[in-house]
């Protein structure tokens, strides 16, 4: 198989899996939402998704990892990566996918090329998510 049917064929589906959390689960994950979103200092567009800067302490990254602990089950088509700088520097917390999952990614949070995407002040308001940053 070569690398073009390859990933065809472990290509996910764009479906969020509503029923992968508990109602106490998505409690938690949209309370972690709100903070994380609350906490955004900068977004950076990606080829394939987006990444977005937040503080650097230690309370963040640990509401980042539970947040990413949870989205990966409802949208196992994303794929996360959290990067901590050195000597206290930035948090960045990235989510990428494959095919139309940036489109999803846009939709979901309300960010993009066209609407501001490296500045978050400038960007158009979020709507009510349960979900994404």
């Amino acid at each position: 198989m070569d690398g073009e049917a390859a990933r065809e064929a472990t290509e996910l589906p764009l479906a969020c899996d509503l029923s992968a959390l508990t109602d106490e689960q998505w409690k938690r994950h949209r309370e972690l939402y709100r903070r994380l979103r609350a906490d955004v200092k900068e977004v950076r567009e990606l080829e394939d998704g987006y990444a977005f800067r937040h503080s650097a302490g230690g309370d963040m990254l640990l509401a980042i990892a539970q947040f990413v602990a949870n989205e990966r089950f409802c949208c196992p088509f994303f794929e996360f990566e959290i990067a901590v700088g050195r000597g206290g520097g930035p948090v960045w917390l990235r989510i990428t996918g494959e095919g139309q999952a940036k489109r999803v990614l846009e939709a979901e949070m309300g960010v993009g090329a066209r609407e501001g995407a490296a500045n978050p002040s400038s960007a158009r308001p979020l709507p009510p998510a349960h979900r994404l940053l």
